[in-house]
């Protein structure tokens, strides 16, 4: 009988522990919660047993808890194509151990936030879209080991200050756009095969200070400068493909580092201190910033929202579980963030844009429609002395619209814009007014329908040649070939059909690479506009 009482006695003593111990903290679970907010495409539905009205988030796919449940200590959802921002917010998750969202779609900027993670050991947000600079905040995570960012967008110099990192074994920064030079200078007679140990003396700065290094990765970026003595014992590999000097490198060419010489870099414009924003996505919140904030990010601020109203949008996604796409413009107008999320006012300056009232006379009072859905309608017009257009209006109300949409709206043309391709659909420019609220795209019109309404024609006289077909399907791939090898960074294509390539009056395919994104509007199918 005493192995029994002794296994119930400990049982006992098991449940008591989770009986009282502490939840975990509202403003934890809160973090998670705006991280949740801020993913708008989450395809494999990883997220979706995040229940908002469940009070213990320590069940919650990719989330680990202490054992007594009282504090969030480990977010690793990787590999899962999530696309989002990387939410401010996670900055509240006091002992948060590691951060690993490696080989999602994550864009915008690396919250400055994350800075405060004191307990922070890894942070993995390496494989990403990601630009910007890296915050000099990141060097305040004094407990360190591991920090991967490679295969992103960040642009700048290296902050010195990830040197503060003395427990700091392996950093991945390769595949990257960062320039200047590699901020490990100091003394220069240390011995280059002790592996990283020189932080014995003060006047050490840069990575010399990270005495444990014992993996660094600098490749693939337009580093300049001289590989410090300090890291001399790292592979040669580990700076390939940068503008750095030396003959035993493999590095990029002259024309590549043209932009990435130290006095191209010391002549980028300086930020005016006392330069006021211009502009805010949400108009009830015109409250002055520092500049040097655009410096750092683009995505700031916090998502206010209450238990209640989230409670109401996981009850939405659960009856509408048969589309694994989160429609971003779709979610309920309880909602509305009225967080201030700083755009830089630079951010479209050129790009086109179209004032509503050019667009109306262009579209005949936007009566000329040619198709629509529940998410956008499109018009086809006539610019004055100008070419035919077709005009993308996206169907969503006033009090529907965030911030993070607003951002990723303008990311979305800017990216599109820079494409010039005579097989690719041209962006032309946008439209984006309050009042009333519009948000619509401008593209080159295509007057022969798309490639699909042609192969299902089955009426005399409507068939294509094998001639026509081969050019079209030339044209297709050289389009193809500019994207994915002519544009940088490459612009990917992610579901290529039919119904995604337009023909002109002399049938040369154009490919919208609209019709490949996820969100519906893009998809050239269409509804009624909003007055």
């Amino acid at each position: 009988m005493k192995p029994c009482t002794l296994l119930l006695f400990l049982s006992f003593i098991s449940t008591l522990s989770f009986v009282v111990s502490d939840t975990v903290p509202s403003n934890e679970v809160w973090a998670l919660r705006s991280f949740k907010e801020a993913v708008y495409e989450d395809p494999y539905q990883v997220l979706s047993n995040w229940d908002t009205v469940e009070s213990d988030p320590c069940n919650w796919f990719g989330v680990l808890c202490t054992m007594v449940r009282d504090h969030v200590i480990k977010l690793n959802i990787s590999g899962s194509s999530l696309k989002g921002f990387l939410a401010p917010e996670l900055g509240q998750i006091t002992y948060l151990q590691a951060l690993i969202l490696h080989g999602n779609n994550f864009i915008g900027t690396i919250p400055r936030e994350l800075g405060v993670l004191e307990s922070l050991k890894v942070l993995d947000l390496g494989m990403n879209q990601l630009t910007g600079p890296i915050p000099p905040e990141i060097g305040n995570l004094t407990q360190a080991v591991k920090i991967n960012l490679q295969s992103n967008g960040l642009t700048g110099r290296l902050p010195p200050e990830l040197g503060n990192l003395r427990y700091l074994q392996e950093l991945r920064l390769d595949r990257n756009r960062l320039q200047g030079p590699i901020p490990a200078g100091g003394s220069s007679n240390f011995a280059s095969n002790m592996h990283g140990m020189y932080a014995s003396k003060e006047n050490v700065t840069g990575f010399c200070r990270s005495s444990q290094l014992k993996v660094a990765d600098f490749s693939f970026n337009f580093l300049v400068g001289r590989i410090p003595k300090c890291l001399e014992y790292l592979p040669r590999l580990s700076f390939q493909g940068n503008c750095l000097q030396g003959q035993e490198l493999k590095q990029r060419s002259s024309i590549q580092c043209a932009g990435a010489s130290p006095a191209s870099a010391k002549s980028q414009p300086v930020v005016n201190p006392n330069h006021q924003p211009a502009e805010y996505v949400s108009k009830h919140h015109r409250a002055s910033k520092p500049v040097w904030l655009l410096a750092l990010e683009i995505v700031t601020g916090t998502m206010v929202g209450s238990l209640f109203l989230v409670a109401v949008l996981a009850a939405f996604q659960r009856c509408n579980k048969k589309s694994s796409i989160i429609i971003p413009w779709k979610k309920s107008g309880s909602q509305k963030d009225h967080t201030a999320v700083y755009i830089d006012p630079e951010f479209l300056k050129d790009v086109r844009r179209y004032s509503r009232q050019e667009l109306e006379v262009a579209c005949e009072d936007f009566s000329n429609i040619i198709g629509s859905s529940p998410d956008s309608v499109v018009y086809k017009g006539t610019m004055k002395g100008g070419p035919e257009i077709a005009v993308i209006s996206l169907c969503i109300k006033e009090e529907h619209w965030t911030g993070y949409l607003e951002l990723y709206f303008q990311r979305e043309v800017a990216d599109l814009a820079r494409l010039n391709h005579e097989n690719i659909g041209k962006l032309l420019g946008y439209c984006r007014e309050d009042t009333p609220f519009t948000r619509m795209l401008v593209f080159d019109y295509a007057s022969n329908g798309t490639l699909h309404d042609h192969l299902h024609c089955y009426e005399e006289g409507c068939q294509f040649s094998w001639t026509r077909r081969m050019k079209i399907a030339i044209g297709i791939a050289r389009g193809l070939k500019y994207l994915h090898t002519e544009v940088e960074p490459p612009f990917t294509i992610s579901e290529l059909n039919s119904s995604a390539v337009y023909l002109t009056e002399e049938f040369s395919p154009k490919v919208f690479t609209l019709a490949s994104s996820n969100l519906q509007i893009y998809q050239l199918q269409f509804c009624s506009i909003s007055s």
